[in-house]
């Protein structure tokens, strides 16, 4: 889509009468409602004025890019006005603003018109454009001025390995991804071909991610520009020089910030080292890739999980059998609350299937596998099903984007709606119901009758191999392995390896905080200061708590933790005990279950044994 054909004759005011900000917002905004382009100019003028708040719109120059993407646009457009005296527009340079381009984008609408907007947002960067814009007497002049500049958008860019010049990457982001998002990558681009440098720019903009940076890119990138006003996966960076700054600073300031990425005594950029950074991080030096789609899935069923388990188990409190409308023990506020854990509950399995596939495909995944999991659910396969309804919906949409990407792009509009989720959908449950789901389902029904027949000695490992899993990395990999077969046990109604896992992870932050409290002088200062917190961290069920001490002596904390955390779900399943809940730790177990002192006893040994064999193996402070 060229320029001009969202920018018309119709469209151009060639003297605004407006004096000020407010006024010329006004103004071009009543005229894009008289022309059919914006339905309620009140409510888009509001949108415009939100945007305004974010960051100036005052691109300096004597330009300005009033934009907002929103419903009350009929159709895209873009309204050009132009001021003989200049408006004071609280402009990046502080000068006023004479060109001014509102762009009015529509919501839900297909991305040519964005690639359209993103290309003017470029062309206002460069300096003769904007001078013949400046002196054009004529509309036609103004529109042949865009048109002679409206080349097609330019080639993804590729470093050029054998260069010797500095090399620098850069993402940009804003929070509508019209207008400013461009304006900084052409900004930073302009100024590091200015100075000699190399560079490439991602640009995360409402049309999705264009350039995207690859490993390859970043590890030979000397220094790292991140101009956004929104969120950016920083993970990545990890120990790289970043200079992050709000977008409009990319516009304002490149060179000072390219000169700042390519100096190497600033501190590198050290990523944050936990949830779901910590499992980009681990991914992205040599994790497989089905790792992080599982971690995805997972970290987001998780909130489902943990407050529809603990509202079905806080209505058992009012008996086993309040929610039963037929049974003595019947409470409405108890059924009412246990309807809504069920219908929590009832989404954990759909989520993260949609959540697996849309890490693999992107949002056309999300339906397919939100689908494709909710037909695990009710068709038997359960948990099982759901990692792999996942994981086929999210390759099946890969290749069906592929397959549709040779469509006319006048048919983009109907992918998202339609093509792509009609498709997935489809291919998804033919597969799920012919293929996948009856032996799931076999396998299912095996496990669940193999578990509700153990007893005795292999209950008993079962309940160590489950607590000790869970105090490996705590919170990595293998325990998350250990946490997702306690859960699908207990969405089967097996409680045994969901109260193993909970048990095991609670020892570890536990045993820290007694250690630190016992042997004071094998502990620093700021460890024992931390002692506290792990113990409310512990008896909450936050195995991450203790990860600082293992990180800092995991020869010693790893093993002793382990053999506490195996202890107490060896207990637990010898005495008997079950939490019918997925999380939640003391203040759940202690009320919800059966044998609840016997639980708590076993927590305490299991601590114990942690705590008193860190304590004689760990070496006394200096």
């Amino acid at each position: 889509m060229r320029i001009t054909e969202l920018l018309t004759k119709d469209t151009i005011n060639m003297s605004v009468r407006a004096q000020d900000k407010d006024a010329i917002i006004r103004e071009l905004a009543e005229g894009l409602e008289q022309t059919g382009k914006v339905t309620d100019s009140t409510r888009f003028i509001e949108a415009i004025q939100k945007r305004e708040v974010q960051s100036t719109t005052g691109v300096g120059d004597g330009i300005a890019i009033p934009h907002a993407q929103t419903s009350e646009v009929k159709a895209p457009a873009i309204m050009f006005g132009r001021s003989t005296d200049g408006i004071d527009y609280d402009s990046m340079d502080g000068q006023p603003a004479y060109v001014f381009f509102m762009i009015a984008a529509p919501e839900g609408q297909a991305t040519t018109h964005l690639d359209a907007l993103a290309k003017l947002s470029t062309i206002l960067m460069n300096d003769k454009a904007r001078k013949q814009l400046m002196a054009a007497s004529t509309k036609d002049e103004i529109l042949d001025t865009i048109n002679h500049f409206d080349d097609s958008a330019p080639a993804e860019e590729i470093a050029d390995e054998s260069s010797d010049k500095p090399y620098v990457v850069g993402v940009t982001a804003c929070p509508t991804g019209i207008a400013h998002t461009y304006m900084a990558a052409d900004a930073l681009k302009k100024k590091a071909g200015e100075l000699g440098y190399d560079i490439k720019v991602e640009t995360n903009g409402s049309a999705g991610v264009k350039n995207e940076l690859t490993e390859a890119d970043i590890e030979k990138a000397a220094g790292v520009i991140v101009a956004a006003d929104t969120n950016v996966n920083m993970s990545r960076f990890d120990g790289k020089n970043v200079v992050e700054v709000p977008v409009a600073d990319g516009i304002k300031r490149p060179g000072e910030l390219l000169n700042q990425a390519l100096d190497s005594s600033r501190a590198p950029y050290a990523a944050k080292k936990s949830g779901k950074q910590l499992e980009e991080s681990q991914t992205s030096k040599g994790k497989s890739s089905i790792y992080k789609h599982l971690m995805n899935g997972v970290s987001n069923m998780l909130p489902f999980v943990v407050a529809g388990g603990i509202l079905i188990a806080v209505s058992f409190m009012f008996g086993i059998h309040s929610a039963d409308p037929d049974h003595e023990q019947y409470s409405p506020f108890a059924e009412m609350i246990n309807f809504i854990g069920g219908n929590a509950f009832q989404l954990m399995i759909p989520i993260l299937a949609g959540f697996i596939a849309m890490s693999i495909a992107d949002r056309p995944g999300l339906a397919p596998g939100m689908i494709g999991g909710l037909m695990a659910s009710t068709m038997g396969s359960g948990f099982l099903g759901g990692l792999i309804a996942g994981f086929l919906a999210g390759y099946l949409m890969v290749g069906i984007k592929k397959v549709l990407e040779g469509l006319p792009q006048t048919l983009d509009g109907l992918k998202p709606v339609l093509l792509y989720p009609l498709i997935g959908v489809f291919l998804t449950g033919l597969i799920m119901y012919y293929i996948v789901d009856p032996p799931a389902s076999a396998l299912n029904e095996w496990m669940n009758t193999s578990l509700s027949s153990m007893s005795g000695g292999n209950i008993i490992l079962l309940g160590a191999i489950v607590g000790g899993m869970m105090a490996i990395d705590m919170g990595g990999p293998i325990n998350k392995a250990a946490y997702a077969f306690g859960i699908a046990a207990l969405s089967a109604g097996n409680a045994e390896p969901i109260t193993a896992a909970m048990i095991g992870g609670m020892v570890p932050p536990l045993a820290i905080a007694f250690a630190t409290m016992i042997f004071r002088n094998k502990f620093t200062e700021v460890e024992r200061s931390s002692g506290p917190t792990n113990l409310i961290m512990g008896a909450s069920f936050i195995t991450e708590g203790a990860i600082p001490f293992a990180a800092a002596d995991p020869l010693r904390v790893i093993p002793t933790m382990v053999i506490g955390s195996a202890t107490a779900g060896a207990l637990a399943m010898a005495f008997a005990t079950t939490v019918n809940a997925p999380h939640g730790g003391l203040f759940v177990a202690l009320t919800i279950g059966e044998g609840r002192l016997m639980f708590l006893i076993s927590l305490l040994i299991g601590t114990i044994v942690s705590a008193v064999l860190l304590g004689l193996f760990k070496k006394r402070v200096a």
